[in-house]
């Protein structure tokens, strides 16, 4: 019998301990899960032309978006303690669609899920595209003098 230490092949895939065979391509193949979510938007983004052109697009903005997030934040409180409940909302939806994204991103493409993807994907973009505008109108807690200095 072998064993590996896979861990379910959430932190170390399974097919890494097995002979490679380049005659037998494994049924499924999933990104390692920290990629799962981008994986899970590139394959949210339906084929244009006969290309995956646009959904390596989306997966390359749903990276390069998080890199403006200081820009995105019109609060003046950048602490979550002093945020108001849209911003505490908004961003409980934000990590459910991520979770989301990343367990669809582990499982093989059917027809339920590819009705998934989109309800996802809307919640994780609509997090950033919505943050100047909600986060401008969230009542914020006053921050202390301690912080502001």
């Amino acid at each position: 019998m072998f064993f590996a230490p896979d861990l379910g092949g959430y932190f170390i895939e399974d097919n890494n301990f097995f002979p490679a065979d380049p005659l037998k391509t494994p049924p499924h193949i999933a990104p390692v899960w920290y990629f799962t979510p981008f994986y899970a938007v590139l394959r949210a983004v339906p084929p244009m032309f006969g290309s995956q052109f646009p959904g390596v697009i989306a997966m390359g903005i749903a990276v390069v978006i998080i890199f403006f997030l200081p820009w995105l934040d019109r609060a003046p409180a950048k602490s979550i303690r002093y945020r108001g409940p849209i911003y505490k909302i908004a961003l409980a939806l934000f990590v459910i669609s991520f979770v989301g994204l990343g367990y669809l991103g582990m499982l093989p493409v059917t027809p339920l899920y590819t009705l998934l993807f989109p309800d996802s994907d809307i919640g994780y973009f609509g997090f950033f595209f919505l943050m100047p505008w909600y986060s401008k109108i969230d009542k914020c807690k006053p921050v202390p003098e301690r912080v502001t200095g």
